[in-house]
């Protein structure tokens, strides 16, 4: 593991790695053992905010005229960076942010695969040509860069998230404004810093830590920010859009109350696991965790015993820890919501028939931990089938028919992924029109994308508005422009 020296790291704007101009820091702490402190990092404000701002909007005119190929070439090398840094790299996301190791590195070899999709994706996104009666009229439309870019990324993914919004961003000729999690600075700062390392021109990428009380204003309502991509919570979400400007594009990706639905002919093995692996993995701090599994009634005992031996069978503990499949919650405020809720279950009348215990005891007494909760019993109306939790806490929900399945999985404000286990290739197409979500699985994890493939969600789990990941996720980051020449 790495050293435990405490080391304070600073902000980059235009090129360089600077203090605040206030010169107070912060600190980011070892979720699985809250007395590590990871590193201290600059307590940006507003100033601060703007300063990078100015900087972006400075170094825009020249960044939107850089060659493709050269953007390209940035990119790639940013890549090499993060793949040779791999060990370092994902030890210090897994001692910040607490997943566990091997899921650790997967996320560091994802991001530097995202650098390496828009570098080569960005080549070919261009515009369209239309054919005119006039022979000698030629029509055209052509993509351009918006401008500065304000990027406000969560800490579950702290690494995957900001690169697949950096990197479009970047490759369609945009300046970027990054402030990450304050849980999980450190990891940002890396990428920032190989982006560095890769010869980005100053002024091209600037980024502030700090909270969000005091960066957050200035860093969605500066009339220079012509669009704010956010990932984070429904509540944020609709903060940042109310407080945007009129010409301020967003896209925002939010929360989730991801259903699994249980068919009378599915694997119920593979139910179980689908469940598991939805539910429980990164300690259920996914927006597309499985939080609801929607079970036909004759199936449900067998499924929960069944549910019940594979959970119990997790190993929970500090993410170097060999054989750990469910690391800490990532701060005390997650811990307390996720108690809180475990606590609403019970009291509306839920049977709690698993875990949800805060585990204390011996080398946890130091960390964020808690036991996988099951809760039977639940109606589709309690606030833990309806609103979004972020932990591991699976609500098991019975239903009579897929009709009632269906009507059950809608029936919540969210819709950002959802999935359905059966063997009946006729109902798997019925769910697929059927369900109000913007991810759809079929005998697969509520988890999980694809970084050729669009993600998103619809009704509050989106602004639906703009699509992140795959060639779509070019589209945010341009505007177009129609040409009509005669000659």
């Amino acid at each position: 593991m790495l050293t435990t020296k405490v080391e304070t790291y600073k902000n980059y704007i235009n090129g360089d790695w600077i203090e605040a101009l206030e010169k107070e820091t912060f600190e980011s702490r070892n979720p699985a053992n809250r007395e590590e402190i990871v590193g201290r990092f600059q307590a940006s404000k507003r100033e601060d905010v703007k300063k990078a701002i100015d900087a972006a909007h400075q170094a825009f005119p020249s960044w939107a005229k850089t060659a493709p190929s050269k953007r390209a070439a940035i990119l790639n090398k940013a890549a090499e960076i993060l793949e040779s840094n791999i060990d370092q790299l994902a030890e210090e996301l897994t001692r910040e942010e607490g997943k566990v190791i091997g899921a650790s590195k997967g996320e560091v070899a994802r991001s530097a695969q995202t650098l390496r999709y828009y570098a080569v994706e960005g080549l070919s996104f261009t515009g369209e040509t239309f054919p005119a009666d006039d022979p000698n009229l030629n029509v055209y439309t052509k993509r351009e860069p918006l401008g500065v870019i304000s990027i406000i990324t969560p800490w579950n993914f702290p690494l995957s998230i900001p690169v697949r919004k950096i990197a479009p961003a970047l490759m369609t000729g945009n300046t970027v404004l990054f402030k990450p999690s304050s849980d999980t600075p450190l990891i940002a700062y890396r990428l920032v810093e190989a982006l560095h390392k890769a010869g980005i021109p100053a002024g091209v990428i600037n980024f502030v830590t700090g909270s969000a009380s005091d960066t957050g204003e200035e860093l969605v309502s500066n009339a220079a920010i012509r669009a704010v991509t956010f990932t984070g919570s429904t509540r944020a979400g609709e903060a940042i859009h109310r407080s945007v400007s009129l010409t301020t594009r967003t896209q925002m990706e939010l929360g989730g109350k991801n259903p699994l639905i249980v068919m009378d002919d599915a694997d119920l093995d593979k139910a179980v696991s689908l469940t598991v692996n939805g539910g429980f993995s990164l300690t259920g701090q996914a927006c597309t965790g499985t939080s609801r599994v929607i079970i036909m009634k004759q199936l449900k005992s067998q499924f929960v015993e069944k549910l019940i031996q594979k959970t119990s069978k997790l190993k929970i503990g500090n993410g170097f820890e060999e054989g750990v499949t469910i690391g800490p919650l990532a701060n005390e405020k997650q811990l307390k919501t996720v108690l809180h809720y475990i606590e609403i279950g019970k009291e509306e009348g839920a049977e709690l028939v698993y875990g949800g215990e805060p585990i204390t005891h011996d080398n946890y007494e130091k960390g964020y931990y808690v036991q996988p909760a099951i809760f039977t019993n639940v109606t589709p109306k309690m606030r833990i089938a309806q609103e979004e939790i972020f932990g591991p806490v699976v609500s098991i929900i019975e239903a009579d028919n897929y009709e009632e399945a269906i009507t059950i999985a809608n029936d919540v404000e969210y819709g950002l992924s959802a999935s359905i286990v059966t063997n009946d290739i006729k109902r798997s197409k019925q769910f697929i029109n059927d369900i109000e979500s913007g991810t759809v699985k079929v005998n697969g994890t509520t988890t999980g994308n694809l970084i050729n493939a669009p993600f998103g969600g619809i009704k509050k789990s989106s602004t639906s508005t703009f699509r992140e990941s795959g060639r779509v996720g070019l589209e945010f980051f341009t505007q177009t422009k129609t040409v009509y020449v005669h000659s």
